[in-house]
């Protein structure tokens, strides 16, 4: 038998709340002292009530089906291989494997691992034709799901250059692989860059959709499911409706080119807040942005290790990034309910509140030629800098807080002896194209500052 738990109470209208909340005030303005406006121009409320509720987008997420995801760095395609199958005995359930020289033998490294029973990410530091026909080819045999992850308009982005000289190229060999890969996805977008070089997230979302527009535009043949690389941060609600806006966007843009193409979240925790002093936090801000990650509908997450900045890859900092998800999944129950934030009013009317203000930018961009045009004109790094200097300017004054970095820090914290990275923007005189979007984090004024202090005490 049905029964209603809230017969008991009269129903509560949303302007009743208001009187109540304006009365408990005492004078003081509910505007000024309750509402806040985010980046985005978003006028945050204090409640939210269904009343005052009067769209909903549905966004289907699999929050079930999210994996933890293991990154490795191939150098020794023997050693990889034993690491990789160790991860996987320790809980991972997928891996990323970044692979910067062409010449090394990937088959050695795929024929140890249970390809039928895990996904394969790639991160490639070059754009080969060849490289990808024998990955293919082992993909086919053994039954395989891979992720090529091939993003040349990122890497262009990113370094101000193209893998290859000429930008024709880098499309034509993405148009040659659209014939070759007929089951896997090899086109990926990196969204992270824009969220870690300080895009609000109405751009980090514009940007995405636009960038993946371009591929959609100049490979007619794909049909394959398309990797979004993310970065989430610590404005939790925000980070959710973040994820459910892109997804809403692009499967509402991909209709125009193919209805079957499904975007696929790679997700990781962002590099802007976090610090070199005060380093446990990190696995606090982590913890937190791989929740928002889950809830927003990642597919997979490759969490940050709390040391990542300044210690070279190590097995304790891999392994605690490791447990941390596996605490979330098998402790926490984060894999056990599918579109968890749907009918949540907050997460719905920011979800709404993101996709429209970031399709009314997506249609600006297309309307004056592109995502590639605007890159070459140096407008998308020109927008996303302004955004950061606003945020720097909020962490510098102290009104965006990092604890142990600009509020409450150690002065006794001693770091010059463990740093192993350089953690800072590392600077790379060379010819480019265009200016390259640069990734910098918000604490390395503060950092450089303590550091040299440091050294100049223990000399």
């Amino acid at each position: 038998m049905d029964t209603t738990l809230f017969d008991a109470f009269d129903p509560v209208s949303s302007k009743q709340w208001k009187q109540k909340i304006q009365f408990e005030l005492d004078g003081a303005d509910y505007n000024e002292t309750l509402i806040w406006n985010s980046p985005e121009d978003i006028k945050v409320k204090p409640f939210y009530h269904h009343d005052e509720f009067s769209k909903s987008y549905p966004v289907a997420t699999q929050a079930t089906q999210w994996k933890i995801c293991q990154a490795i760095f191939v150098h020794d395609v023997n050693k990889s291989a034993e690491r990789a199958l160790d991860c996987l005995r320790r809980g991972a359930e997928s891996l990323l494997f970044t692979v910067k020289d062409s010449s090394l033998d990937l088959a050695l490294l795929l024929t140890p691992l249970p390809l039928k029973e895990i996904k394969i990410y790639f991160e490639f530091s070059f754009l080969d034709v060849d490289s990808i026909r024998k990955i293919e080819k082992i993909a086919i045999e053994k039954n395989a799901t891979l992720f090529y992850n091939l993003d040349p308009l990122g890497y262009f982005a990113r370094e101000g250059n193209w893998f290859t000289s000429k930008e024709k190229d880098n499309f034509d060999s993405l148009n040659r692989l659209s014939k070759l890969v007929q089951n896997q996805s090899f086109i990926s977008v990196d969204g992270a860059l824009y969220q870690n070089a300080g895009a609000n997230m109405v751009q980090q979302i514009a940007y995405a959709l636009a960038h993946a527009n371009e591929y959609l535009n100049r490979i007619p043949n794909y049909n394959q499911n398309m990797v979004f690389k993310i970065a989430v941060g610590s404005n939790y609600f925000f980070e959710i409706a973040k994820l459910r806006a892109l997804r809403l966007l692009f499967d509402l843009i991909v209709k125009e080119y193919n209805p079957n193409i499904k975007c696929h979240f790679l997700v990781t925790p962002s590099k802007r807040n976090k610090t070199v002093y005060a380093y446990n936090t990190n696995m606090i801000r982590t913890t937190t942005e791989c929740m928002s990650a889950i809830l927003g509908g990642a597919d997979a997450i490759m969490n940050l290790p709390y040391d990542a900045l300044y210690h070279k890859d190590n097995e304790f900092g891999n392994r605690i990034a490791r447990n941390q998800l596996l605490l979330l999944k098998h402790e926490s129950y984060f894999d056990k309910v599918n579109n968890p934030a749907e009918g949540s009013y907050y997460i719905e009317s920011l979800t709404s509140q993101l996709a429209e203000k970031s399709l009314t930018l997506f249609k600006e961009i297309e309307n004056k030629g592109g995502f590639l045009k605007q890159l070459n004109e140096g407008h998308v790094k020109r927008k996303i800098q302004e955004s950061a200097d606003k945020e720097q300017a909020l962490f510098d004054s102290g009104k965006e807080v990092l604890i142990g970095t600009n509020k409450f820090p150690n002065k006794e914290d001693q770091m010059s002896a463990n740093i192993e990275l350089y953690p800072f923007v590392k600077i790379k005189p060379r010819k480019t194209l265009i200016t390259p979007i640069i990734e910098k984090r918000l604490s390395e004024k503060i950092e450089q500052e303590r550091l040299n202090l440091e050294k100049k005490e223990n000399s």
